[in-house]
């Protein structure tokens, strides 16, 4: 049974470390939420470790850029890790191949950087579809357009053989009030056409195994059951969560504020029956994370 609760205050101390979901948690893509770097603040000077999870396909340097700017403070975490960087070891381990067709908006470029902590990286080279041996996807060119307009391209890499790589497998995500697609829509398209797509964020094994090297990096090393993921994505941070038999707190204002009736909380019956639907769940369940 999931416990609704008032605030982050009432469970935090039974746990040592936060893998804490970004849009639509601590952000909208446009501006931070006060209440939640609130409580991340509280968390951290209680000597808690918070580490950033995001299927962002950034590199965390590029993340760490984007919050600045966006005004949300240092101290709300320790860490980041990104679906991006793990993406990016496997695609610098070859996994889809040498030369590959990139699908993405230009300001992800970076995900092509040199890794620094990977020894004898594979050479990589964008190129046109039909010189490709594989796709890397970021994003879709055109995070509005519907994700069929892929189809083509698809059905020619599909035919040919290629793996996709999808650098963030959230299907779509909120910025401010415009829901965009996501590069886990245009991964689930190619692989309802028969092709196989190779996902490195939430809810993936992947990501997790970053987060866990991230945290060592702090000489922290928390047992499962004193790490609490927390997140909006029923599919990627509660699933995710479920996975790696660790405790859960679900964001319900954010992907599915309307599904579960969340005004400042959720409706429980609302969220029950969302819950049942889905067949997962979270240890607790709160409006906005706070």
């Amino acid at each position: 049974m999931t416990r609704i609760i008032e605030s982050l205050d009432e469970i935090s101390h039974q746990y040592d470390a936060l893998l804490v979901d970004l849009w639509g948690c601590v952000h909208n893509g446009i501006e931070p939420f006060p209440e939640a770097v609130a409580a991340l603040e509280r968390y951290r000077a209680s000597g808690g470790t918070v580490l950033l999870l995001t299927n962002s396909p950034r590199p965390r340097a590029g993340v760490e850029k984007q919050l600045k700017n966006m005004g949300v403070p240092e101290e709300v975490w320790h860490t980041i890790a990104t679906s991006g960087d793990s993406a990016r070891m496997a695609m610098f381990r070859g996994a889809v191949g040498q030369n590959v067709y990139f699908i993405g908006e230009d300001h992800d470029q970076r995900f092509f950087e040199p890794l620094k902590l990977m020894d004898d990286p594979v050479s990589i080279s964008q190129v046109p579809l039909k010189q490709a041996e594989g796709i890397v996807c970021t994003g879709p060119f055109d995070p509005m357009a519907d994700p069929a307009v892929n189809r083509p391209a698809f059905l020619f890499a599909k035919q040919k053989g290629m793996k996709l790589l999808c650098a963030n497998p959230d299907i779509v995500v909120d910025r401010g009030e415009r829901r965009e697609w996501c590069a886990g829509a245009l991964a689930q398209l190619y692989t309802e056409m028969g092709g196989e797509s190779l996902y490195f964020g939430k809810p993936h094994p992947p990501i997790y195994d970053l987060a866990r090297a991230r945290l060592a990096e702090l000489g922290k090393t928390p047992a499962p059951d004193r790490i609490l993921a927390i997140g909006d994505g029923i599919a990627t941070d509660i699933q995710g969560a479920q996975g790696e038999d660790i405790d859960s707190l679900f964001i319900t204002g954010g992907l599915a504020a309307a599904e579960t009736g969340t005004t400042r909380q959720p409706d429980p019956a609302k969220l029950e029956a969302y819950l049942t639907g889905k067949m997962v769940t979270p240890s607790y369940a709160i409006g906005k994370l706070r």
